[in-house]
């Protein structure tokens, strides 16, 4: 008599399946902070300064300074991506410890915080490599969004001082001899839409609004016109539109 070794077992119709889990133990580190270095011969402003960046996450505080010969010597030490420096202070002024600043920590961007609306400055501030020019009218908030700003490779002005800029951008149209002019590179209708907003002090995000496009289309159209015109930032791009012609301020 056969043996018997009970019920017959069922055969696996397949080999087991292997499920990969996603290992979700370790969090997103959050982005770097900005680094700031705050420039102010007014030692109250820039404690109060100081205490307001601290409330925000994105932002952090690395050092302070009394006059432009301190700041030039900390952003050396310091190595800060913005700079947050008034124009006017003893021994050595804002304007003068930019050109400086750019030498010792080329990647810091410089954002002067004034009361100074004397068109002069502006354009000294301009020149010397300042991304920002601000009046100390301004609040806390938008202090915090033009840090953010500029560090994103946006430019920033006061509205009251970007109207002054495109009064002098007539005036050197005025004076342009137009003999002289070099054809510009052409750009496209959008691209000059684009570029008539950011001579009225536009920043990226409102461009974007007005237009109905993204915030990444108009960044893409900001560096398309950089590129075509040769330049380094929207305030040498819109002094060349204007100088050319290629924009038009009534």
């Amino acid at each position: 008599m056969a043996e018997s070794f009970g019920p017959a077992m069922p055969m696996p119709d397949a080999h087991p399946v292997r499920v990969a889990v996603q290992d979700d133990s370790r969090e997103r580190q959050p982005p770097e902070p900005i680094r700031v270095l705050v420039v102010d011969d007014h030692e109250l402003f820039r404690r109060g300064l100081e205490i307001v960046l601290a409330q925000e996450e994105d932002i952090q505080v690395i050092g302070e300074a009394g006059d432009g010969a301190e700041a030039v010597d900390k952003a050396a030490d310091l190595l800060p991506d913005i700079v947050l420096m008034d124009v006017r202070m003893p021994k050595r002024g804002g304007i003068e410890a930019c050109t400086s600043i750019k030498e010792v920590a080329p990647s810091a961007k410089i954002i002067m915080l004034t009361i100074s609306d004397e068109e002069a400055d502006l354009y000294d501030a301009i020149k010397a490599g300042a991304t920002g020019y601000l009046l100390k009218e301004i609040s806390t908030d938008e202090v915090s969004a033009a840090i953010r700003a500029v560090a994103d490779g946006q430019s920033q002005i006061s509205p009251s001082m970007a109207a002054k800029l495109l009064t002098e951008f007539k005036s050197m149209i005025q004076r342009t001899d137009e003999s002289k002019l070099v054809p510009a590179p052409r750009l496209t209708d959008r691209e000059l839409e684009v570029l008539k907003l950011v001579a009225t002090g536009m920043n990226n995000r409102d461009i974007a609004k007005e237009l109905f496009i993204s915030e990444n289309t108009v960044k893409n159209h900001v560096r398309n016109i950089l590129e075509k015109l040769q330049l380094h930032s929207r305030m040498e791009a819109v002094v060349y539109a204007m100088r050319e012609k290629i924009l038009e301020i009534r």
